[in-house]
């Protein structure tokens, strides 16, 4: 098994005809996720694609979420929690900041999630009523 950094992902899922480098790698990236045999995504990775495909690349959060549905269905493929990995997609595709999501649904288990974070976790994770409970620290 062989771990992949986000680079060879973004390589793999954003084309960059402008980008001399982009061009160089891509092939390598493709030849590595379509030709290994088994592969490993550490969760870390994730949230820096999601980072990378959002800032540098300005891909809409759905097309993020189809990207990493594709990644979960290559059967060659292991994400590392995966089962996290997939509840956060389905919360980022709700509205939820991904990185947001994914620190929430790792936290299943937990009495609380506690965050300064009003607007934007606070109160749409209260909507949802879901564990663990999110709150402003007391």
């Amino acid at each position: 098994m062989i771990a992949v950094d986000t680079h060879i992902l973004a390589r793999f899922y954003c084309d960059d005809p402008d980008d001399p480098e982009a061009i160089r790698q891509r092939p390598r990236a493709r030849r590595v996720l379509l030709e290994s045999t088994a592969i490993l995504v550490p969760i870390t990775v994730v949230l820096e694609l999601e980072w990378v495909m959002r800032g540098f690349y300005d891909v809409a959060p759905g097309d993020f979420c189809a990207v990493i549905e594709h990644l979960l269905g290559m059967p060659h493929v292991t994400v590392e929690r995966w089962d996290v990995v997939k509840d956060a997609v389905d919360l980022h595709r709700g509205g939820f900041d991904f990185a947001d999501a994914l620190h929430w649904a790792a936290s299943a288990g937990c009495d609380r999630f506690v965050t300064f974070d009003d607007r934007k976790l606070v109160r749409r994770a209260r909507r949802l009523a879901r564990s663990p409970t999110v709150s402003l620290p007391d």
